[in-house]
C-alpha cells in the first residue's frame, strides 16, 4: 500500500534527513527475523535528529493518516519493525547521543539510537556499568531494547534492561511529548506510563531520551563451564542451583545438538554433551560461592567443572555458549533454523519443558537444539527444517507450535524477550484473556487514535 508522503517537503527537516531511494527503503523493509523476500519496503525512510524532529513528524503523520514504524538496529526477531503497511520508517540512528552522566546519582541520559555497549564505554572510567544488557548489547540500540522489553545472560543477577530505567522521554502519535518516571530511585506518583511504553514494540509512541540507573563494576568476575551426562542432569542442576541461592550473574544450557552445532562451527573437540555455563559476580568472597554452586552440580552427577583463572580462559571456556547463535545455520547443508523461539517457564518447571521438547523433537523428527538463559526460566529453541520442502516446513512450525503452548500451559510465557511483532500474535489470548487483550486494545485506540503507530503488530491488522 502506498502512502501520499509529500507533506514531509513541507516539514522543517534537512534534505538529507529522508529518502525515498530504492536502497535504503529496502534496507529497512526486514529485519533479522524476517526474510528478505518478505519485507515490505517503507514509502520513505525519515531520520529525526531531535525530540522535536519527531514530534513534527508524528503530528504531520496523524494529519494525513501514514503508518509510522520506528526502526534502529534491525536485529529484532518477530518482524517488530518491519513497516507492513509502508508509509514512513522512522530511523532513529541519528539520536545517539550521552545527553549527561551523573556519576554520584549512578546515572546516565541517552538518547534511545545509542548501542548498548556505548552506554557502558561512556561510563566505565567512573567504575560503572549497565549490567543488565543482553548479549547483543554491541549491535542493538538502549531504544530497540525498550520496545522490546529486551533481557539477556544476565538478567538473573540484574533483571532486564528496564528494570534500570528511571525515566523516558515519549513522543505520542499524536505528536505530544510526555516524560514518565524521574531522576529519583523511586515514585508512586500517578500510573506507570513507563511500563505501558517499555515492551509496546513502537505501537504507543517512540521513545527519544532514557534516564539509565548504573551500577558498581563487580570487583571479582569468574566464570565456568559444566560438563552432564545428560539433559536432565543439566536442566535440573540449574533449577536447584536457582531453588538454591547461588548467587550467579549467568547461568546457561546447551544441550548435546547445540554442543555439537558449537564444535562444528568452532572447530574445536569439546565433548557433544550438556553443558551448563555459569559466571559469578561480587566484591567480596566469591570462591565461596563457587563451591556452593559446585556442590550443587555434584548433586546432579556432573561429569566436569572447569572455572576459569582469568579472563582469557574465561572466554575461551564461554566459547561455545556465545558463538551458538552463528553455528545453527551452517550446522547442516541440508537444513536451516526456523526463527528461534523464546518460551519462558516458571523454574520449576524449566526441566520438565526441556523434556518436552527434546522428546517432541524426537517423537516427530526433527532435530531440535536448545539453549537459553536457564537461571530465569528461557528456552531459546531452533526447529531445524528443509527449507526447500513446504511440508516440513509446516510440521516445523506446527512442532514450534506446540512447544509455545505447552510453555504457556506451565505458567509460561509466548516470549521471554523477542516480543509479539509479528510472529507470536496468535498465542497473546491465550496468555493473557480476551478481556486482557481488549484492554490492551482500548490503551492502544486511547494513544493512538488515528491508528498510525507500527500498524499490524502485537493485535495483527484491523480486520483481526
Amino acid at each position: 500500500m502506498r502512502h501520499d508522503t509529500t507533506f514531509l517537503d513541507d516539514l522543517a527537516l534537512a534534505a538529507d534527513q529522508y529518502s525515498v531511494g530504492d536502497a535504503d527503503r529496502e534496507e529497512r523493509s526486514h529485519d533479522w527475523g524476517t526474510a528478505r523476500e518478505d519485507g515490505v519496503r517503507p514509502d520513505v525512510v525519515v531520520w529525526p535528529e531531535s525530540t522535536a524532529d519527531v514530534a513534527t513528524i508524528m503530528r504531520a503523520a496523524t494529519e494525513h493518516g501514514v503508518p509510522v514504524t520506528p526502526y534502529a538496529a534491525g536485529t529484532s526477531l518477530e518482524g517488530n519493525a518491519v513497516p507492513v503497511e509502508g508509509g514512513i520508517t522512522l530511523d532513529m540512528n541519528r539520536m545517539d547521543s550521552v545527553l549527561d552522566v551523573r556519576p554520584d546519582d549512578l546515572q546516565i541520559d541517552v538518547q534511545p539510537g545509542i548501542l548498548g555497549d556505548e552506554v557502558n564505554e561512556a561510563v566505565t572510567k567512573h567504575g560503572l556499568f549497565l549490567p543488565a544488557l543482553p548479549s547483543s548489547g554491541a549491535i542493538s540500540t538502549i531504544g530497540g531494547m525498550l520496545a522490546n522489553d529486551a533481557s539477556g545472560m544476565k538478567t538473573v543477577k540484574y533483571g532486564e534492561v528496564s528494570d534500570w530505567v528511571l525515566g523516558m522521554e515519549v513522543v505520542l502519535p499524536t505528536g505530544e511529548v510526555i516524560t514518565t518516571g524521574s531522576k529519583a530511585a523511586k515514585t508512586s506518583a500517578g500510573y506507570d506510563l513507563g511500563d505501558l511504553i517499555v515492551g509496546s514494540e513502537g505501537t504507543l509512541g517512540v521513545i527519544t531520551r532514557v534516564t539509565i540507573q548504573l551500577a558498581g563494576r563487580p570487583q571479582q568476575i569468574r566464570g565456568g563451564r559444566a560438563h552432564f551426562e545428560t539433559l536432565d542432569d543439566a536442566a535440573e542442576a540449574v533449577f536447584d542451583a536457582v531453588r538454591s541461592g547461588v548467587d550467579v550473574a549467568k547461568i546457561e544450557l546447551i544441550d548435546r545438538l547445540s554442543a555439537a552445532m558449537s564444535n562444528a562451527h568452532l572447530d574445536t573437540d569439546l565433548p557433544d554433551v550438556p553443558m551448563v555455563f555459569v559466571e559469578f559476580h561480587a566484591d567480596h568472597g566469591i570462591e565461596e560461592e563457587i563451591e556452593f554452586c559446585r556442590t550443587i552440580f555434584e548433586a546432579h552427577d556432573v561429569t566436569s567443572f572447569d572455572v576459569a583463572e582469568n579472563e582469557r580462559e574465561m572466554d575461551d571456556l564461554w566459547a561455545a555458549r556465545r558463538e551458538l547463535a552463528e553455528a545453527l545455520e551452517p550446522y547442516d547443508d541440508d537444513l536451516s533454523p526456523l526463527t528461534p523461539g523464546d518460551v519462558t517457564v516458571p523454574i520449576s518447571e524449566y526441566p520438565d519443558l526441556v523434556r518436552y521438547v527434546k522428546d517432541l523433537g524426537e517423537a516427530e523428527d526433527f532435530l531440535i537444539s536448545c539453549f537459553g538463559h536457564a537461571g530465569d526460566g528461557n528456552l531459546h529453541y531452533t526447529v531445524m527444517v528443509d527449507p526447500d520442502d513446504p511440508a516440513d516446513v509446516a510440521h516445523g512450525e506446527e512442532v514450534s507450535k506446540r512447544i509455545v503452548e505447552r510453555a504457556i500451559e506451565l505458567g509460561g510465557t509466548s516470549t521471554g524477550e523477542h516480543g509479539i511483532g509479528l510472529g507470536k500474535q496468535d498465542y497473546l489470548v491465550a496468555e493473557h484473556g480476551e478481556a486482557a487483550v481488549d484492554a490492551m486494545r482500548s490503551i492502544k485506540g486511547a494513544l493512538d487514535p488515528a491508528g498510525i503507530m507500527n500498524p499490524s503488530k502485537v493485535f495483527g491488522g484491523p480486520e483481526s
